[in-house]
């Protein structure tokens, strides 16, 4: 299943020393890769994807937040798409092993 969506990027404020930044998947589609894996998880509840971003694209893993699942943005795609925090991108995600 592939989700195409527009999401903020922010900073996870529980680790200031480090700089972690995500997106939020949308509330529907989170439920919606709920129901699809059926629980199936993770560490830390993680599901793997692969991730486009512009002409970026990689795979990594989505985990639980309480607005739905959250999908870090790595350093190196952010740079080579000119985003920052607060900029909205345009994100597909696919989930990996379903």
């Amino acid at each position: 299943m592939r989700y195409v969506f527009e999401a903020a990027l922010w900073v996870w404020d529980a680790r200031r020393e480090d700089t972690w930044v995500f997106v939020t998947v949308p509330a529907d589609a989170s439920e919606e890769i709920r129901e699809l894996t059926g629980g199936a998880r993770r560490g830390f509840g993680s599901l793997r994807v692969k991730v486009t971003v512009g002409g970026s694209a990689w795979r990594t893993s989505i985990f639980p937040g309480s607005d739905g699942y959250v999908l870090p943005m790595k350093r190196a795609i952010r740079r080579a798409e000119s985003l920052d925090v607060g900029d909205t991108a345009t994100v597909a995600i696919e989930l990996a092993d379903f």
